[in-house]
């Protein structure tokens, strides 16, 4: 199997990747969060920030840069830019299901115009060089829409059809649809890579040992949960918080200050509480604290006092 760490914004940013990779391993590819490719030619600094090579240098695995847009001629740009610094290959993003994404048309919204989606594609495949990846839901209202989008998708020579079996209006909220990515998957003629609720290895070989052809997989929430999930070594809690620490560290030089540090922590202990038993009372003190110093207390408290689970329970519905 191969294992791919999805990307999330406003958590897998370059100082988590660089760390995660330093701590624990396991991801043969990180995807970079979307970068928004518009109109403008340009990255924005906090893009710029994310995709500079000297704050990838120590990658030792594929980094993916993700596009989010609707306009091509922006798309392409954004992607020759990418190339030019040395980047070998771009995901679309047809899969954001946020509300101000889908509302401009974009992400999962794109999904609701095949036409528009169509001429788009046919665009950026005709005037790119590289390998191009798309990622992908079912549609955006209902999963019937994926006959018309497969379509489509099965003319471009993707790189790769990474398919979240959910449409844009599911958000994470409802479980995945296994019976249309069933249905689906025989006649995708791009290698699928398939994302979506995988909290464990078992998880993995589940869904391999129910759809052999997918030799693919993407991790986003479950990873963040437990950062060691597709560690070679056997997980520890002074491991876990060395990289914790660590991380913080890393974002207190990136922004500057303790408390954009913390607000950027406690996105990634939204979904890290759930590899601990008990964890309700102190996750709720996690969320309400604004002083870094109580903070860090109370996460040394989770490390110190709280059972390991054997693997993430989600939660974040």
């Amino acid at each position: 199997m191969n294992y791919y760490f999805a990307p999330m914004e406003g958590v897998t940013g370059y100082v988590y990747r660089n760390l995660h990779r330093r701590y624990f391993g396991g991801a043969d590819r990180y995807y970079l969060p979307f970068l928004a490719a518009g109109q403008s030619r340009t990255f924005s600094p906090k893009e710029w920030q994310d995709i500079c090579p000297e704050h990838n240098r120590d990658m030792d695995v594929p980094l993916i840069p993700q596009l989010l847009g609707k306009d091509a001629e922006g798309v392409i740009w954004a992607a020759k830019q990418l190339q030019s610094l040395g980047y070998r290959e771009v995901n679309l993003n047809l899969g954001c299901p946020s509300g101000t994404v889908t509302a401009k048309g974009k992400g999962a919204g794109f999904l609701a115009h095949p036409q528009e989606l169509d001429a788009f594609l046919d665009t950026v495949f005709s005037a790119l060089d590289l390998p191009v990846s798309v990622k992908t839901r079912l549609g955006m209202k209902n999963e019937e829409e994926f006959d018309a989008l497969l379509e489509i998708y099965n003319t471009y020579p993707m790189a790769e059809l990474i398919v979240h079996p959910r449409v844009g209006k599911d958000f994470y909220r409802r479980g995945v649809r296994f019976d249309a990515f069933a249905r689906a998957l025989p006649r995708c003629r791009s290698t699928v890579c398939y994302n979506g609720d995988l909290m464990s290895l078992e998880d993995c070989a589940a869904l391999n040992r129910a759809f052999p052809q997918v030799e693919r997989v993407m991790l986003g929430r479950g990873w963040i949960a437990d950062p060691a999930l597709g560690a070679p070594e056997k997980r520890t809690r002074e491991r876990l918080q060395a990289f914790h620490d660590d991380l913080y560290q890393g974002y207190r030089a990136m922004f500057g200050n303790d408390r954009n540090a913390m607000m950027r922590m406690k996105e990634v202990w939204f979904y890290h509480i759930h590899l601990f038993e008990g964890g309700a009372r102190l996750a709720k003190q996690l969320r309400r604290t604004s002083d870094a110093e109580t903070f860090l207390s109370l996460t040394g408290e989770i490390f110190r006092t709280l059972p390991l689970r054997e693997h993430a329970l989600p939660g974040w519905a």
